[in-house]
């Protein structure tokens, strides 16, 4: 007469005999010991995710106030494309989105390639303690708020006591009144969001640099090449994906152009040449009460800024085969 064994967890593990309920019992372990390793990550998260939750998440459901006339008291009328055809029947708002553009345009030609080119060089420099100071002077402007940056700009393109136009001077050249002049005013934005971003924006691509396989630059030097073919041939097809990716999400942020940049360096005098959409929504919004209005604007520049990041993408995958999803 055989006696029945006990079963151990070892042998229901062997024979397969597991409980049902055991799967559930291993993931709700798992989950615990998840949460005590990580929850401080997840606190630190918390006050990110409750600003993008107020301020991203929300307001998604609040913009159909771009379709009803706001009233301050009772419910709001719904007017439907009344608040479109004003602003698309207003030559301010068409200067403003002209603005907006030519600007955007701009940054996208003078502005994006730079930090790939400062990369490049940056991974050439073979003096470690250089490469280091080099990264840490041009990484400084970027935690400057745009306030100090104006204030820096103004101070030295001041066409009396600047130091641009004292250089100007010593070569008998004439002072240039930078920012008062329509002509100079946007390459103004377009080199101080250089001297601000680029050096930062590097960091991205030097990080895809330095994932590219050594390996690959020795095959290309024993193969005769040099420094100039390695770059070609093997940085830069290897940096190429996040060079796409980067590409794809400033051509969503289009219509962003700087909000606080421009309101920091504006003045009355050149106001037509740098006022962009986001500019106008602050005036019309926030100082004119009009807040149907300046929704109707923000909510134009949220829709084109999502078709032109679908697009970007769709062109993307069919040139590089690489795309933001």
């Amino acid at each position: 007469m055989s006696t029945k064994r006990p079963t151990s967890a070892k042998n229901l593990s062997v024979s397969g005999n597991v409980p049902k309920n055991s799967t559930t019992l291993v993931r709700g372990g798992h989950l615990r010991r998840s949460w005590q390793n990580w929850w401080p990550y997840y606190l630190m998260m918390t006050p990110g995710l409750i600003y993008f939750v107020v301020f991203h998440f929300f307001p998604i459901y609040e913009a159909k106030l771009a379709f009803e006339e706001f009233r301050f008291i009772g419910p709001n009328l719904w007017v439907g494309m009344k608040h479109y055809y004003t602003l698309f029947e207003s030559p301010i708002f068409m200067q403003v989105l002209l603005n907006t553009l030519i600007i955007s345009l701009m940054k996208l030609v003078f502005v994006f390639p730079v930090p790939i080119m400062l990369a490049l060089l940056i991974n050439e420099v073979r003096s470690t303690g250089l490469r280091k100071f080099v990264q840490s002077a041009i990484y400084l402007p970027h935690f400057l708020s745009w306030v100090v940056i104006a204030g820096i700009f103004i101070a030295a393109l001041s066409p009396s006591d600047g130091a641009v136009n004292e250089i100007r001077g010593m070569f008998g050249l004439q002072a240039i009144p930078f920012m008062t002049q329509a002509g100079s005013i946007r390459w103004v934005l377009v080199v101080s969001e250089i001297w601000r971003s680029a050096g930062w924006d590097s960091l991205l691509y030097f990080a895809a640099i330095m994932a590219i396989d050594p390996q690959l630059y020795e095959a290309a030097e024993m193969d005769g090449a040099n420094r100039w073919q390695r770059i070609l041939y093997v940085t830069i097809p290897g940096i190429i994906p996040t060079i796409a990716t980067l590409f794809i999400l400033n051509v969503g942020l289009f219509l962003n152009a700087g909000f606080d940049q421009v309101f920091n360096l504006t003045n009355d005098a050149i106001r037509d040449k740098i006022d962009i959409i986001d500019t106008f929504v602050y005036r019309i919004g926030l100082q004119s009460g009009q807040f149907s209005l300046a929704t109707a604007a923000g909510l134009f520049k949220g829709v084109v800024g999502t078709l032109m990041i679908v697009a970007a993408h769709n062109i993307s995958k069919k040139l590089t085969g690489k795309g933001v999803w």
